[in-house]
């Protein structure tokens, strides 16, 4: 079985390469240099234990050291990448993973990468290799375009079966993520809804994945109240995108359904100037959900999965709806508009009866949907609500990824507060507890499906500096959560 191009059995002093990244667990380099000693020639073991002797390094997480490559070394510099843990516990993959990707931003401007796992198994040579390619990310399209980076790892198993599987799975879930990052960082003037799902079609020509798209008028004439309302402030039309994978014997049908208000600037409710600023990241729902169905349809997962893009740009306007007025959804429902800043529940109501219509055996909706989620759960944990089943299946398969998640209540008497003395319910519902009441409000849309509701208003762009593999900016939040979540049904053929 030959091996893949992303992987090389050479021993360390013949690796060309311009950085060489090497693990530092706990304890000052146990377990992460273990290996890498035992395949360096003695003067160069004794060089990096001296290094990392001097340098008084530790190896806790985030611990990142560039220093100059030994003489012995093809290499230019060593990043020496702190795993964290203790000498006598292997770290977690997702450890490796952060320290990966730090070690790749701290390799920048080197053309080539070469990563020596912390140990030789299909686990930690995957995370390794994930973990480098989503911290090597850029966003380039309003700049000079630097030179691709090539990462390469290190392993003695580079023919094992599992070992290539895991690589090539780690290149697929990478550029899923990195494709929903470029997405979310694109300048809302050049992300209007049509060019959105523009995108789409072009991103899914490629793949076996059929794509439909209804615009305005088919918006208008199906009683898409909630896109139609929402997008009308706008001169950029809404859009609703059905994207389709089906493969043949597939085990389980999952719907996905993601938010994509492309600009959000509060309509009418109108945000103040600095809570404006991040929100052509109101998007990344749907962007989440494009990219987790094209990789399903790449991994050839035998889920069928049908995504919705819930596209529009929320604007003032003096066609802009208004507080107080009333809107009929896809299906009828009634929904009184009290603040026009709540308006991804109104999209995500109209894709998520579409998505119920289909009769799957689970649907899971993702959205940058309240503000609520920050003050709850912070930046990088994601709120989970829904039915106990899929909500839970939904949290594991985030810890199997990595992702921060955690499981919240649809407490039943914040219904009573989106009552409406003029229609069916209202968009907003008492002051307390906006993350769970938009929750309440969503789950009048689903009926008795199973669902979940996956709230990533913190979790999809860092305003902060970069973390782990994390970049500045989009962080593909909820790609690679959905992602496991569908190779768990796939493995299983359980959705809850």
């Amino acid at each position: 079985m030959p091996s893949s191009p992303m992987l090389t059995t050479r021993t360390l002093e013949s690796i060309d390469a311009s950085a060489l990244v090497i693990f530092l667990g706990g304890g000052g380099g146990e377990p992460g240099t273990a290996r890498v000693l035992a395949d360096a020639s003695e003067s160069l073991a004794d060089e990096l234990l001296d290094a990392v002797a001097a340098l008084r390094l530790t190896g806790k997480a985030e611990e990142i050291t560039v220093i100059p490559a030994s003489p012995l070394l093809r290499a230019s510099v060593v990043v020496l990448a702190g795993v964290g843990g203790d000498e006598a516990h292997e770290p977690t993959a997702e450890a490796v993973r952060r320290a990966a990707g730090a070690a790749a931003r701290a390799a920048t401007g080197h053309r080539t990468l070469a990563v020596v796992p912390p140990a030789d198994t299909a686990t930690m040579v995957s995370a390794s290799y994930e973990g480098a390619l989503l911290g090597s990310y850029g966003f380039t399209r309003y700049r000079g375009t630097p030179a691709d980076i090539e990462i390469r790892v290190v392993t003695a198993k580079a023919r094992s079966k599992d070992v290539r599987i895991g690589v090539e799975r780690a290149q697929v879930v990478a550029r899923a993520v990195s494709a929903t990052r470029d997405l979310v960082n694109t300048a809302p003037a050049d992300l209007t809804p049509a060019v959105f799902a523009d995108t789409a079609r072009t991103a899914a020509s490629a793949a076996k994945v059929k794509v439909a798209v209804l615009d305005l008028k088919a918006l208008r004439a199906g009683g898409y109240g909630g896109l139609v309302g929402v997008g009308q402030g706008s001169v950029n039309e809404p859009r609703l995108v059905t994207l389709t994978y089906s493969p043949a014997r597939a085990k389980a049908h999952v719907a996905l359904v993601g938010k994509g208000i492309t600009f959000d600037s509060g309509g009418l409710s109108l945000k103040p100037p600095a809570g404006m600023a991040a929100m052509k990241s109101d998007m990344a729902g749907a962007a989440a959900v494009l990219h987790t169905v094209l990789a399903a349809a790449e991994l050839g997962l035998p889920v069928k999965v049908t995504g919705f893009l819930a596209l529009a740009e929320n604007m003032p306007s003096g066609a802009a709806q208004r507080p107080s007025d009333v809107l009929t959804m896809r299906g009828g429902t009634t929904v009184e508009v009290l603040n026009t800043d709540a308006e991804g529940r109104l999209v995500m109501a109209d894709a998520l009866v579409d998505a119920v219509a289909l009769e799957p055996d689970a649907v899971i909706d993702i959205a940058t949907l309240t503000g609520a989620q920050l003050v709850a759960l912070g930046t990088r944990v994601a709120g989970v609500m829904g039915d106990d089943g899929v909500r839970d299946a939904v949290v594991a398969a985030a810890g199997e990824a990595g992702e921060g998640a955690w499981p919240m209540p649809l407490p039943e008497e914040l219904r009573a507060g989106l009552d409406s003395p003029v229609a069916d319910i209202a968009n907003i519902g008492d002051k307390f507890g906006g993350m769970l009441s938009a929750g309440v409000f969503l789950k009048e849309f689903v009926g008795s499906t199973p669902w979940a509701h996956v709230d990533i208003a913190g979790p999809s762009f860092n305003e902060s500096k970069p973390w782990g593999y994390t970049p500045k900016g989009g962080t593909g939040a909820g790609v690679r959560t959905l992602l496991a979540y569908l190779e768990n049904v796939s493995a299983t053929g359980a959705t809850r």
